[in-house]
């Protein structure tokens, strides 16, 4: 399997996550389990299953993070690039970085870079159009700008 491109802070941000819920998260969540099971009959013990459900939702994540942090190439260049969609004005432009969708960054949405428009893009500079296949069609788009982050 290929790797996953991450920025360093989006990177150090999973990282971060992954270390408090193996941590601090499973310590609470062990907590609230002990406490509800205190409360006696397990089968109709609300609390119980809602701490055993948050559980199966924080092991999950766990082990999604797991993945993506194993398999994680940190990249320097990242970048978003400012487009519009041939027969559109300027000012309808959208932003796009493309990368992992755990990136976060601001002002602008996160594509994969296996996605029709990302895999467009990589690479293409300011002024530059670029053609795609969409599941409705070709769709042609112009980068006005291209910014590294």
């Amino acid at each position: 399997m290929s790797n996953q491109q991450l920025s360093r802070a989006a990177y150090d941000k999973l990282k971060a996550e992954f270390d408090d819920l193996t941590t601090r998260g499973r310590i609470e969540v062990a907590e609230k389990i002990e406490r509800a099971r205190e409360e006696g009959d397990l089968k109709e013990n609300a609390g119980y299953h809602a701490a055993k459900d948050e559980q199966g939702h924080m092991e999950g994540r766990i082990r999604q993070l797991e993945h993506l942090l194993d398999n994680a190439e940190i990249v320097d260049d990242q970048y978003v690039y400012t487009i519009v969609y041939d027969g559109d004005s300027d000012d309808m432009a959208e932003r796009y970085v493309v990368g992992n969708l755990e990136e976060e960054v601001d002002g602008a949405d996160v594509i994969s870079a296996s996605s029709p428009l990302g895999a467009a893009l990589q690479g293409a500079a300011a002024g530059q159009t670029v053609t795609y296949e969409a599941p409705n069609g070709s769709l042609t788009v112009r980068v006005l700008e291209v910014e590294s982050i």
